[in-house]
Parts: C-alpha cells; structure tokens; sequence
C-alpha cells in the first residue's frame, strides 16, 4: 500500500518536531519535508507535490492563508490541512475560501489530527469538533432551517450538513442516521442545490459563517 506523503510548515521548532514523532509513528504516512516559514515551504511543495500539506497560519515570510491560496494554483493536488492554536471561526471561513479543505487546533488530541489526514486526502473535509461547536453555539437564538434568501432546508438536510461539517463520510452519517448511504448523498446533493453551492467546501464554509447548518 502506497503511503500518503506528507508536508509540514510551522515555524516552531518543537512543535514541528512532535508532529514529525506523531506522524512517523503511523505506518500508511511519509513526512517528505517540512519548512519553517512560508515562502520555502511553498517552493518545496511545489517541487515534492505532497498528498497533505499541514501548515500553521502564523508564519513568516508568507502567513498560512496566502500560503494555501498560493497553493491552491501551484499545486492543486495537495490537500492543505492548517494546524492551528486560532479558533476564531473567521479563519477557518478564510481558510475555506482559499482552498483549504481541513482544520485542527493545536490543542485537540493527537488522534484528531491523524484522522484529519486521513480524511482529507481520501477527498474529505475535516473540521475541528471545537470549531463545529462554535457555529452550534451562535446558532442557538435563530431558526436552524432556513437558509438566508427564504431557502428552507428540511430537518434531515440539516442533520446531514452538521455532521458532514465535522468531517464525517457519507457511510458513517448514514450509520449515525439509519438511514442508506443513498440518502445520504440526496440530502446532501438537494441542499447543495437548493443553497447554488458547486462543491461541499463552498457549502461547509456558508453554513459555518451563517450558523445555520447545525440544530440545536
């Protein structure tokens, strides 16, 4: 089985280093490099092409945000994860916007991170739990299910939009659910359509920014 080769970028030495004990003690991941500051960790992931790139936002030379848009067009294949101690969901809506497809605070259990990994470069979207939390919490004084623009979605398309929000897979909603993975996708497929959303980065970003996605 071909391992997933990772990048690494954050300019702390010590917490560069744990993360390079976390990950070299999964056996299906490659740390192929890693950078201490933005403008090189760009210019050698352009040239090794990870899976994964793991970046901090706060970073010289080039911050995390502009290293992910840059990233997004230099090097589309690799998924951008940011590793993060920010929890203000306004970056995890920056971060979405430039292309990122996952985000984990460096307080979360060494466990979430590898299932981060794992999870975006299978094609997912991973969110922190804390940070999913956080839009539950705003949402608490408004309606859950209509979307701004007098959209309404039903009680399952939200059900199905908060869990795909904290990166759970299509199988595993319809197990949390009870319902087919199908139906899932039909869910899922019917708010996309009904919010004008092209892709489920697109539509996790709204919902989070909006605090509609999640009810109570």
């Amino acid at each position: 089985m071909t391992r997933l080769r990772v990048f690494l970028a954050d300019d702390h030495p010590v917490v560069l280093a744990g993360i390079k004990a976390l990950l070299q003690a999964d056996p299906d991941l490659e740390i192929v490099g890693a950078a201490r500051d933005g403008q090189t960790a760009l210019r050698m992931a352009r040239d090794l092409k990870p899976d994964v790139v793991v970046l901090d936002l706060s970073m010289p030379a080039m911050n995390g945000i502009d290293l992910a848009r840059h990233l997004r067009t230099e090097c589309p294949a690799c998924k951008v994860l940011a590793l993060t101690v920010h929890e203000d969901r306004s970056y995890v809506r920056k971060l979405l916007e430039v292309g990122a497809v996952g985000y984990v605070l460096k307080r979360s259990a060494s466990e979430d991170l590898l299932r981060a990994i794992h999870a975006v470069a299978a094609g997912g979207l991973y969110l922190d739990p804390a940070i999913a939390g956080q839009a539950i919490v705003g949402a608490a004084d408004g309606p859950h299910d209509v979307a701004p623009g007098g959209v309404e979605l039903s009680d399952r398309e939200v059900e199905v939009l908060r869990l795909t929000a904290v990166g759970h897979s299509n199988k595993a909603i319809a197990g949390i659910l009870g319902i087919g993975v199908k139906s899932v996708e039909t869910y899922k497929a019917r708010a996309m359509e009904k919010l004008g959303f092209g892709n489920r980065v697109e539509l996790v970003g709204y919902a989070l920014t909006q605090g509609w996605l999640a009810k109570g």
